[in-house]
């Protein structure tokens, strides 16, 4: 019996992300029926080269053009790397790279081929989560907050609580475990926070050739300009209501208000930005979570967290401490979207990413 088609079953899904950090790729298993998760497998990762990540650098922003073949490449090649490692899996979710993404004006790019993928992995591929998703109204992001609903039954939460993810782009989940499906008007509320690890990560490529602020050591030496903060916080972004989506480079100019500004006042502005846009976020959740659970690379930057617990009303915890990945929650989300895409369930609704009614995204390819 083809497990992915019973629905009544439990399947083996392995999930992969390559975020806007663009530091490389996440691959992760989990067991689920689409529903529950019933377990969590093993995980891998593999980091982009320098030489990698400038490729994909030179696609960001683009929607054709000479630079998004190489960068296509590049996703492929890693992502084919990587899963085929895995053994025993009954379904793939592919993310792909995100390199443009405006869904209010051109909508939004992925690169990578999931059928391609499926025929080289010899199994079957759910990729193109966010097309459907867009082409109804809705932002196209961010998607992981079905998972975050389940993740929210897997730890027994009681309460609202509220998922923050700091990739290269923030975004949070405000979660209602009381509700039975994600998809229940009240039960979800999620939206980009704004600009995360992005800015700060290409500050340091830029000034210093590193490729991120390792634990905050740089940060740490500095002041904050307030006078850039003001400025940040008057971009109309923050005064539009959720949900809502940013593409990576939508603050590129970021970096240009601490352009004056020392190594370390510039890094610790930048990283005062991203809690303060986090604050911002919290004035939009329906109540008080009782935490908040932070995931992705920012949860490692000791001055982020302690920003984070400084300027929030509830207390601020790493996903670790519940029990969960930080490293591979966004890679087990796709497993988990994967399998409600292969049996027909929505993966996204009005509360996640503003769409028009709920909606299941992606395409299944089956190897040839």
């Amino acid at each position: 019996m083809d497990k992915v088609k019973d629905k009544g079953a439990v399947i083996t899904a392995l999930g992969a992300m390559s975020g806007t950090s663009l530091d490389g790729v996440d691959a992760a298993v989990i067991s689920t029926d689409g529903v529950t998760i019933s377990a969590f497998g093993p995980h891998d990762y593999v980091t982009f080269s320098n030489a990698d990540q400038q490729v994909l650098r030179a696609a960001l922003g683009q929607w054709n053009g000479p630079t998004l073949a190489p960068a296509s490449e590049v996703v492929m090649q890693a992502h084919t790397a990587l899963l085929a490692k895995f053994q025993n899996v009954d379904l793939v979710g592919f993310h792909g790279q995100t390199v443009a993404h405006a869904p209010r004006t051109r909508g939004t790019l992925q690169l990578g081929d999931g059928a391609a993928l499926a025929d080289a992995l010899g199994a079957p591929v759910v990729w193109d989560f966010r097309t459907a998703d867009v082409e109804l109204g809705g932002e196209g992001a961010p998607l992981a907050p079905f998972f975050h609903f389940a993740c929210a039954k897997w730890i027994k939460a009681t309460g609202p609580v509220a998922f923050l993810n700091l990739g290269g782009v923030g975004n949070i989940t405000w979660v209602d475990p009381n509700f039975d499906h994600p998809e229940d008007d009240g039960a979800l509320l999620a939206f980009d926070t704004g600009p995360a690890n992005a800015p700060l990560n290409d500050l340091m490529q830029e000034r210093l050739g590193l490729p991120f602020d390792k634990d905050g050591a740089l940060a740490s030496q500095g002041t904050v300009e307030t006078g850039a903060l003001e400025l940040f916080l008057a971009e109309p972004f923050f005064a539009r209501m959720p949900p809502k989506s940013l593409d990576r480079n939508d603050f590129a100019e970021m970096v240009q208000l601490v352009h004056e500004l020392s190594d370390a006042d510039a890094a610790a502005t930048l990283t005062a930005m991203c809690a303060a846009g986090v604050a911002e976020a919290m004035q939009h959740c329906p109540r008080p979570p009782s935490a908040v659970y932070v995931t992705g690379g920012g949860r490692r930057n000791p001055v982020s967290m302690k920003m984070l617990e400084v300027s929030l009303d509830c207390p601020v915890r790493r996903v670790e401490d519940v029990g969960l990945n930080g490293d591979m929650l966004e890679a087990q989300a796709f497993a988990y979207l994967a399998v409600r895409v292969a049996r027909g369930l929505p993966t996204s609704c009005p509360g996640t990413t503003g769409v028009r009614a709920a909606v299941g995204g992606g395409t299944l390819s089956r190897p040839r």
